[in-house]
């Protein structure tokens, strides 16, 4: 038998606090994807992985954020806890391999479309993954087609946000891309909750158990915990709001980091020891034997 979905049980206040969570995650993580690009390549490592780990965390939370105001009539819902933890790390691994792609070959062509596609890959991997977690008296099923437009709106969602990210062009700027990037991600899971079809086994009876804010909650503190240390790692940095420093010299070779100074040799050649030319030394006449 068909039974009601309510994804609304708390009215607003899901709905809201979830794109909040997925707007933190996401200006965390674009904020770091963005400092990674100022920094040699010795540091650029860590400052991706922190934001691959700032996205995904974020995305997760507001996941099941969302989650907490879904109920389904007749029938408790239960969550697996490794399935559950396991759409998180699915989120930061593939998240992580997006961003990285993006990291270092740079937010345009090719490395942006590939880096963008599997960053949604991951969001919605994460989506499906967690609703595979949860279980009840019956049987989940879900519409082809609106599967398929909320895997595309996070592929596009996750492409127009490394792109921002790619920009370096300031903290509003990712705060912006952000701000888009929350709202993207949200429309994507309730677009895949739209697809969401459920069938009772057996006699429909009243829900028993505890509801499912009070079975997320417990799992919820550890990658919200995480989030905040994120956030003072990004407000403690200077780079991470200010952007470009100021002064940038005006000729900057390739792979040269834009916070380095370039030295004076380089910025004019002209000036360097190397460059200065040398007259060749005179060739003395080479004496020949006179023919006897």
């Amino acid at each position: 038998m068909h039974s009601t979905v309510d994804g609304f049980s708390y009215g607003l206040v899901t709905p809201v606090v979830a794109y909040l969570m997925a707007c933190l995650g996401g200006a965390l993580g674009l904020r770091c994807t963005a400092r990674a690009m100022l920094v040699t390549r010795s540091w650029r490592p860590g400052w991706l992985a922190l934001g691959s780990a700032a996205i995904g965390s974020g995305i997760w939370t507001m996941h099941f954020v969302a989650m907490m105001g879904f109920t389904i009539e007749h029938t408790p819902i239960r969550y697996d806890v490794p399935m559950t933890f396991a759409s998180l790390a699915v989120a930061v691994v593939m998240v992580g391999v997006g961003i990285f792609i993006v990291g270092y070959r740079g937010a345009r062509g090719t490395a942006l479309f590939t880096g963008g596609t599997l960053t949604g890959l991951g969001i919605a991997s994460m989506h499906y993954l967690g609703m595979a977690g949860m279980h009840l008296d019956g049987q989940l099923t879900y519409n082809t087609f609106t599967v398929a437009a909320s895997v595309v709106i996070a592929m596009a969602a996750a492409t127009a946000a490394l792109w921002a990210a790619g920009q370096v062009r300031g903290f509003l700027w990712s705060v912006g891309a952000a701000l888009v990037m929350g709202l993207a991600v949200t429309g994507m899971h309730y677009t895949g909750m739209a697809a969401v079809q459920v069938h009772l086994t057996g006699t429909a009876e009243p829900s028993v158990g505890g509801s499912s804010a009070e079975l997320l909650a417990p799992m919820l503190i550890g990658p919200l915990a995480f989030l905040v240390l994120a956030g003072v790692v990004v407000l403690f940095d200077p780079l991470m709001i200010m952007g470009r420093p100021a002064e940038v010299p005006a000729e900057r070779k390739p792979g040269i980091p834009a916070h380095t100074e370039v030295p004076r040799a380089i910025r004019h050649p002209a000036h360097h020891p190397a460059r200065r030319t040398r007259r060749p030394p005179a060739r003395r006449a080479s004496r020949t034997p006179q023919n006897r």
